[in-house]
Formats: structure tokens, sequence, C-alpha cells
């Protein structure tokens, strides 16, 4: 069937004669997709690919190493990463660059 596929027939009262008249069926509304972005964050990027475990260790990665850090120098919160084992703390006083490790100060 189509989208003209069902016919109805109408009897119209003037004239006595029937006349046959093209109704389409009922069609839904479009709904909206959901989000990919609820439950894998991050991960979302890979879409369906590699797995649940290997993106779910991804995001915790990701989150631990995207936070703001302890410096180990002057002992505040606000060293950030800015490539793979380079930290550095933003603060005036401080303000030291230095290499540690990759992904997260501990």
């Amino acid at each position: 069937m189509g989208l003209w596929g069902s016919l109805v027939t109408l009897e119209v009262w003037d004239l006595s004669t029937q006349v046959q008249i093209l109704a389409a069926p009922y069609l839904k509304p479009k709904t909206k997709m959901t989000s990919k972005l609820k439950k894998i964050k991050s991960a979302g990027r890979f879409g369906a690919r590699y797995g649940k475990r290997p993106r779910t260790y991804l995001i915790a990665v990701e989150e631990k190493q995207r936070k703001k850090q302890k410096c180990p120098f002057c002992g505040k919160l606000g060293v950030k990463r800015l490539s793979k084992g380079i930290w550095k703390c933003p603060r005036k006083k401080c303000g030291k660059k230095f290499a540690s490790d990759t992904y997260y100060l501990e």
C-alpha cells in the first residue's frame, strides 16, 4: 500500500451518484531522536565502535585529565594539562611548568 493505497467511497445526496475520493492514511508526527551524549559523554565521538568497556575506561581517564589538579610546588588547585606529560600552574606566584604523569597528577 502506498500513501494513496486506501480508497474511500462517499455518496453525494443531491445527485445520488457515488464519488470516489482518495484519502491518505494518518501519518504520525516525527518524534525527536534521543541525544547520544547522555550516557557516553566524551566517548560519543566514537559512535557504536570499539565496545562499551573501552569507551567507559576512556571516559574515566578523560574526566580525570581535564580536571584542575593540585600543584606539587604551591599546593593549590589549578594545574592544567598542556600536552602529554606537560603541566602548568596558572598562578602568578608559582607559574611553574613541569613534566609529570601523562594523564593526571597523583
